[in-house]
């Protein structure tokens, strides 16, 4: 506690100090321009892996960035997702997984947590469609290699419970939303972010197709070099058959694309187990 005391000291005659114009703005309201999903892990800090103002991120946390599908919880995850779409008027939505990710171990696992660890138990039960999933589809791997695609594959899926609330399905039928999947590796501080088109986890700055207005990406960014984080090439050609299927014209849809049935029974049977 002593450490935190002198923390707030610090922050108050420092940054404070230094940002005053920026806290009395904020104090009339918040404009945040990114809703951001992730875990509770400590050794993960939103605001620090992208360099964003205070003010900037909408932020969501939980053990394993999970999203239960829409009425498969009382929880306040639906509350603060249609807070920010509706009262923030986001329209940027990041769910961020990451490397050595305890729940994930956890939900591989999960039958052995019910006796000491039962609140845990019952709130990894909301991922079972990816424990699912891993379980039948990457019998092959083991150890980290598991634990790291297992990491993949639930923010996938957590993308696909979002879309399962009313509010996100009508704003990407809109084409006003659009949703990102990403990883932060913890050892090296790179983020991949997921792209539909190749079906794989590429650096963030790789999927904009230009800047976007109020940023220039700096000449320098790297993003040549990096490791693939390969999803399975069941999943992908499901991914890719849903992305390929012919649109409305005049509704375009901006993420990953609405629901197929089999995928919406999946994420309901898995959850409700």
């Amino acid at each position: 506690m002593k450490q935190l005391i002198e923390g707030l000291q610090q922050f108050q005659s420092g940054y404070f100090s230094a940002h005053r114009d920026l806290f009395e703005q904020l104090s009339h309201g918040q404009h945040p321009r990114i809703l951001f999903i992730t875990c509770s892990d400590s050794r993960i800090d939103p605001n620090l892996i992208t360099q964003a103002q205070v003010g900037d991120l909408f932020v969501i946390r939980n053990a394993g960035n999970i999203i239960p599908p829409y009425g498969a919880a009382n929880g306040g995850e639906g509350a603060a997702m249609e807070y920010a779409l509706t009262a923030l008027g986001i329209e940027q939505v990041i769910v961020c997984g990451h490397s050595h990710c305890g729940a994930m171990k956890g939900l591989l696992k999960l039958n052995s947590l019910q006796e000491k660890l039962p609140l845990v138990y019952d709130w990894l039960k909301h991922a079972e469609a990816t424990r699912r999933l891993v379980v039948d589809n990457y019998g092959h791997l083991e150890g980290e290699d598991l634990i790291e695609m297992t990491v993949a594959e639930n923010v996938l899926t957590q993308l696909e419970n979002l879309q399962t609330y009313p509010v996100i399905h009508s704003r990407l039928h809109q084409g006003s939303l659009a949703l990102h999947g990403w990883i932060y590796r913890i050892e090296s501080g790179e983020v991949l972010a997921y792209d539909g088109v190749v079906h794989d986890f590429v650096p963030p700055q790789s999927r904009l197709p230009a800047p976007e207005p109020e940023y220039t990406l700096h000449p320098s960014c790297p993003f040549e070099n990096y490791q693939p984080f390969k999803i399975g090439s069941e999943r992908g050609a499901k991914q890719q058959a849903r992305e390929t299927q012919p649109q409305p014209a005049a509704a375009p849809v901006n993420g990953l694309g609405h629901l197929a049935p089999q995928q919406a029974e999946r994420i309901y049977r898995g959850s409700r187990r």
